[in-house]
């Protein structure tokens, strides 16, 4: 990493900070398991849509078993409206079938042993495990950090793995789990996929795409 990459990281997180003292995970939850199923339920869907879904789904299925008490189909229908129902509903029964079978009927604490459940990616890991037991054990890599980091000059890589070491050889460990935060807060109010609101941002004298012609094209849509 060049030191200029360092630098900007370290003024990116005393503004963002600043900005966004409030900025959180977005997915309504009130325990980890409740965190895991929203996050399978996010893939390629708003979290606004997922909010709205789980407002009902977590008062019918409360813990890994109900989940299994249920035929795919009835869970399908619960979750259709977040996109790819079959795929989740197939992910969330294994997730819960491997969780009461390995592991007690609890969320794995492990970034090892979290993987191993159905549906569970490095980035559903990341939320799950930083956001509801306060390990990091990495950095959250979803569409508005991966456009951010990229119009920021903080990585070349477009691969969500790649993003994600480069994030952590740049972000002080103990900025792991607010730092996705803050960016996607920031992608959401002002650095938008086609017309970011570069006069706003309080990150423009430090950023390397102000004046970039045609951005929208290289970055897209959310």
């Amino acid at each position: 990493m060049f030191p200029e990459q360092k630098e900007r990281t370290r003024k990116i997180i005393i503004r963002l900070k600043k900005e966004y003292p409030d900025a959180h995970c977005a997915l309504t939850h009130a325990n980890a398991f409740e965190l895991l199923v929203a996050t399978i339920l996010s893939a390629q869907c708003t979290d606004v849509r997922v909010n709205i879904v789980t407002e009902t789904l977590f008062r019918k299925y409360r813990q890994p078993q109900d989940y299994l008490d249920v035929s795919p189909e009835e869970l399908e229908q619960d979750i259709r409206s977040t996109g790819f129902y079959r795929n989740k509903a197939k992910s969330i029964q294994g997730a819960c079938e491997k969780i009461i079978a390995h592991f007690g009927g609890e969320i794995p604490q492990t970034m090892e042993e979290i993987l191993t459940l159905n549906g569970v990616a490095r980035k559903t890991a990341n939320v799950v495990l930083g956001n509801a037991f306060g390990i990091a054990s990495g950095v959250v890599v979803d569409t508005h950090v991966s456009r951010l980091s990229q119009r920021l000059g903080l990585t070349e890589n477009s691969v969500p793995e790649k993003i994600e070491l480069d994030l952590q050889n740049l972000v002080p460990q103990k900025h792991w789990i607010m730092f996705p935060h803050w960016l996607i807060w920031h992608g959401r109010k002002i650095c938008q996929a086609r017309t970011p609101k570069c006069g706003e941002c309080v990150l423009e004298n430090i950023c390397p795409k102000i004046g970039v012609a045609d951005e929208q094209k290289t970055f897209g849509g959310e």
